[in-house]
């Protein structure tokens, strides 16, 4: 009976996801549809918020962080401090041919625009919901972010 309960299960589980991921894609796509910046390609907004979330992290250890090569992230980091959205940090006394790179102001200005209108876009679509709906997707919360771990 247990193989047949993990059977029907697995099915089920297997029919959730063919559902949740094309509505997880679609709410995806949209979400950078509404906040993308001309300015700013989305790999260099993911690399730009992990150095904001790890300031003073090092190059190769951005590479290794987002499993892109050492040479690819060098050439991004390279464009994006000259576009002014990142600079070297000090050397670490520790060891001075170590830098580690630092969001810079206008670098935060673009990923806090960008996260304050994915949030408004989201917000006003949720608005639109029945409170039941919104309850439903409150409790979902949790269980997605258990599975994205």
């Amino acid at each position: 009976m247990a193989d047949t309960d993990r059977h029907y299960g697995l099915e089920e589980a297997h029919a959730l996801a063919e559902a949740l991921r094309p509505a997880l894609h679609r709410l995806y796509r949209q979400l950078r549809r509404e906040s993308d910046d001309p300015g700013l390609s989305p790999l260099h907004a993911l690399l730009l918020v992990t150095v904001m979330r790890q300031p003073g992290i090092g190059v190769a250890e951005l590479a290794r962080l987002e499993k892109l090569r050492g040479p690819t992230i060098s050439g991004h980091i390279k464009a994006m401090e000259r576009d002014g959205l990142v600079m070297r940090s000090e050397p670490d006394p520790n060891d001075r041919r170590r830098n580690g790179l630092i969001a810079t102001e206008k670098g935060q200005r673009l990923i806090l625009s960008m996260k304050r209108k994915r949030t408004d876009w989201l917000a006003s679509k949720l608005a639109t919901l029945s409170p039941d709906q919104r309850a439903a997707i409150r409790a979902a919360i949790a269980p997605l972010e258990e599975i994205g771990q």
